[in-house]
Parts: structure tokens; sequence; C-alpha cells
């Protein structure tokens, strides 16, 4: 590698390293989309064993009377491991049932839907019946 193509690497490197820095100091303290505010990575809830359930990605949304509101997605964090939960959006904060159970209840257009089971272990939801 000749001496200029170390110096562009050397920046690009640096360049990434800097958009990284930025890009999780944003996710703690929300961030700005297309005008709009993103709200910042919240804990909902805790559990034994160090687990904690985080709302994450949002998206914006209106009541049929127009009324706004975001629903949330979930992610279970234990250690540096990062489980998301996959396709529950929610407008309230999920309840601890148990050492391992958590219950979150879909959100939809702000309006409340059925309740999900979620498993802390495996971030797995299942409609509570």
């Amino acid at each position: 590698m000749n001496r200029l193509s170390a110096v562009a690497f050397g920046l690009i490197v640096q360049t990434s390293a800097c958009d990284t820095q930025r890009n999780d100091a944003l996710n703690e303290q929300g961030a700005e989309r297309g005008g709009a505010r993103v709200p910042a990575d919240s804990l909902v809830a805790s559990a034994p064993g160090g687990i904690e359930v985080w709302f994450t990605l949002s998206r914006d949304a209106k009541a049929a009377d127009g009324t706004a509101c975001t629903d949330r997605t979930m992610e279970i964090r234990r250690g540096g491991a990062r489980i998301p939960v996959p396709l529950l959006y929610t407008g309230t904060a999920p309840e601890l049932l148990d050492d391992t159970t958590i219950r979150a209840r879909l959100s939809n257009q702000c309006v409340p839907g059925d309740a999900y089971l979620v498993d802390l272990r495996t971030g797995r939801p299942v409609r509570e019946r």
C-alpha cells in the first residue's frame, strides 16, 4: 500500500469511528428523523439476573380521532447480549410476570390490541389466550 493509500485508509477508519460514536450518542439522547424527534432508548422493566427490557425503535402513529402517539419496539438486554423482540410494537410499558416472562400489549395506530407473553430468554412473543 502506498503512503497516500495508507493516509486515506486512516482517515476512513477515523471518520467511521466518529460516526459510530455520534450514532451511539444520538441513540442515547434521541435523534432527528425527517424533522421529527426519535425517542432515545429507554429502560422500561428489570428482572432478576440483570435482565433489562428497553424500548428501542419507534414509529409515529395517529388514532382515528387524530390523536398522535408513538409505538415502540422492545429489546431484552443481559450483559452484552441484546435480544430484539420481533414484530411487537407497544404503546405501554410491559408488565413483569415472573423471572422469565413479561406481558406486553400490541399497539397499532394508538389502539391497544392483544396481549403477548414474551420469553425474556429468547425474546419470542406468544399471543396470550
